[in-house]
């Protein structure tokens, strides 16, 4: 049987994916890669693109009411052509892109379930604009158009070290809202599976506390009445892990040699450290969804638009763990 392809969303127009998924199709381990890459996103954008960069590739257009893997070609740009208003110039990031990032995400969904993809990789997309408040972030937003609400789990893969918050984009004001021990244990052993499934491994995990030191001086302590009755009910249940940590000072050397995934809080307590340490070496992976939705691990970038500088190296590592996804 034919390889599953991968499905692939443009994402924000006003960004620089186009110029990292060129660069991507030009590195020699994603030459090897036996899917097909199904693209969803507009034709004109990508010749644009491609001119103003001057790659010289090859496209083959695939109509959505006929489509066949046997006509998915892996020397080609497999793309299906969603229109957008040429009109209106896509010179920033706006609200004018709405429509067209909604309608690739609709027909990557239909797709999905069409063709028996397992694996959905998306451009970078503005939250601000796209999302407009109805949904944290892409995460969210495809958990609610599976019917996976509350099932969804973050994960920032790489392969060496990864981290996962129990919340992701909302206000740190509002943090301790969705921080229960419920959520802790539903996300950790979401991770454990995909781990167990995909990695082949048995993972070890470090949980973080919430506030400095794991210490407070409130009656109540959120170490002890949420975090630490989660990680004792994990253990019963055999998973190796530990914690609560301060968060200060858990991504020391040594300890990223001892764990192989960080357990935070929130988002940027284990986000910002995970970047610094591995800058474009990572990805943002969904889980709990019908099927693995990985991202490249930065947003749209739209002021290096043009510039051809821009590192393609998270989706490299974005299609080479996708291959993986049988």
């Amino acid at each position: 049987m034919r390889n599953r392809p991968i499905i692939v969303v443009a994402g924000e127009p006003y960004s620089i994916f186009f110029e990292i998924f060129f660069k991507s199709l030009k590195n020699k381990n994603i030459k090897k890669i036996k899917s097909p890459i199904l693209l969803i996103g507009s034709k004109t954008l990508l010749y644009n693109q491609m001119k103003s960069l001057k790659y010289n590739l090859s496209i083959n257009e695939i109509s959505l009411k006929n489509i066949k893997i046997s006509k998915l070609k892996n020397s080609k740009i497999n793309i299906i052509n969603v229109n957008f208003n040429e009109k209106k110039t896509f010179d920033k990031i706006s609200k004018n892109s709405n429509i067209y990032i909604k309608n690739c995400c609709e027909i990557a969904l239909k797709l999905l379930r069409k063709t028996k993809a397992k694996v959905l990789i998306n451009g970078p997309v503005s939250k601000k604009y796209f999302l407009n408040n109805k949904f944290p972030g892409m995460t969210e937003y495809f958990a609610a158009k599976t019917g996976c609400e509350n099932k969804e789990v973050m994960l920032i893969y790489n392969r060496q070290n990864s981290v996962s918050p129990i919340t992701t984009h909302i206000p740190l004001k509002k943090v301790m809202r969705f921080i229960s021990k419920k959520n802790i244990i539903k996300n950790i052993i979401t991770i454990n599976k995909f781990y167990k499934k995909y990695i082949k491994k048995i993972p070890s995990f470090a949980v973080t506390g919430i506030n400095p030191h794991c210490e407070t001086t409130d009656k109540f302590s959120e170490e002890n009445k949420i975090i630490l009755p989660a990680i004792k009910s994990l253990k019963r249940k055999k998973i190796n892990i530990s914690g609560p940590y301060p968060a200060d000072t858990i991504f020391l050397k040594k300890n990223l040699k001892k764990f192989d995934i960080f357990i935070g809080m929130y988002h940027d307590q284990v986000l910002a450290p995970i970047k610094t340490i591995y800058e474009f070496e990572a990805i943002n992976i969904t889980l709990g969804l019908p099927f693995i939705r990985i991202t490249p691990d930065h947003g749209p970038n739209n002021f290096m638009l043009g510039k051809n500088k821009s590192n393609p190296n998270s989706l490299i590592k974005a299609f080479e763990f996708a291959q993986k996804i049988k």
